[in-house]
């Protein structure tokens, strides 16, 4: 999730960088690296790709085991390879959260817009 800042503590510290000795291009540079970088740390921990990372690790260590268990452990189930079943349920689940992640990926939030009678400071 990316931080949203006030239009008046943006204001604030643009102050303070041009009272600081930055000239108008730096300042407009720092604001780009950092609206960068949290556009990059929302994508990097977007819940989708937790959960359908985690789901699929866990489907594929079911779905071995599911493929590896006994007939004496598919009788106590009443027959059914629950280990197979359950790891193929969780691959799917985890192989369409990743799959939305690539095919809807988190966007950069949008600017605040300025409030009606708010005129640019330069």
């Amino acid at each position: 999730m990316s931080e949203h800042f006030e239009p008046e503590e943006r204001h604030e510290a643009a102050e303070r960088l041009r009272r600081a000795g930055y000239s108008e291009a730096e300042l407009q540079r720092e604001i780009t690296e950092l609206e960068q970088q949290s556009t990059t740390a929302a994508r990097l921990f977007d819940l989708r790709r937790i959960i359908g990372g985690l789901f699929v690790l866990y489907g594929v260590i079911l779905t071995l085991t599911g493929l590896t268990d006994s007939d004496a452990e598919i009788d106590k189930a009443q027959g059914i390879n629950i280990n197979l079943w359950t790891g193929l349920g969780m691959l799917a689940l985890g192989v369409f959260f990743l799959v939305w992640l690539w095919l809807r990926p988190a966007s950069a939030p949008a600017p605040p817009l300025p409030a009606p009678g708010d005129t640019p400071s330069e």
